[in-house]
């Protein structure tokens, strides 16, 4: 595992527990490990995040430190929504 692998899948664990708690699953492969399986998925960089469910499927690719485009890309928040500091 990658440094930027490592931290994608703290950064989506983090962002999961925080806005999803509870109605979320987070699968990790280790695609070297299962090869067949990118290309099933048509993973072209690594990390991604596969969001599969509810639909629309949506491919996310990076460390995951830009917490509002994950929000988006998860469908938990659209782009017009405001960004709420903490």
């Amino acid at each position: 595992m990658t440094g930027k692998s490592i931290r994608a899948i703290e950064n989506v664990r983090r962002i999961c527990d925080e806005h999803l708690k509870g109605r979320y699953r987070l699968e990790v492969i280790d695609l070297y490990k299962n090869l067949p399986l990118a290309r099933g998925d048509q993973i072209i960089a690594a990390p991604t995040l596969i969001k599969r469910l509810p639909p629309p499927l949506r491919r996310l690719i990076g460390d995951m430190s830009d917490e509002a485009r994950v929000l988006v890309g998860l469908d938990v928040r659209t782009r017009s929504e405001p960004r709420h500091e903490r």
